[in-house]
């Protein structure tokens, strides 16, 4: 599915000149991956979708969208959320 191209805000452009990360500065997410089996996803807005192939996450200016086997919500916290499982596919829109 194409989408219209995502405009860099403000926040996000000052941390590229002053060569900060753009995550702590302008909110953006931050997604870790440990080999196919853990998914850290930092700065997260909530959860829209849950279920054991597929999980929808806000991320702001970002719907991220994971998608795999056996998923499964292990950790949450405000800022914070642990996905295990077989990771097949990341998709940001």
């Amino acid at each position: 599915m194409e989408g219209k191209p995502r405009k860099s805000g403000l926040l996000e452009k000052t941390a590229e000149v002053l060569d900060l990360p753009a995550d702590a500065v302008a909110g953006l997410p931050k997604l870790e991956l440990v080999g196919d089996k853990e998914l850290r996803v930092e700065n997260h807005k909530g959860i829209l979708a849950y279920g054991p192939e597929e999980i929808h996450i806000s991320g702001g200016a970002f719907l991220i969208k994971i998608a795999g086997e056996g998923l499964e919500l292990r950790a949450m916290t405000g800022l914070e959320l642990l996905i295990t499982g077989r990771v097949a596919q990341i998709t940001l829109t």
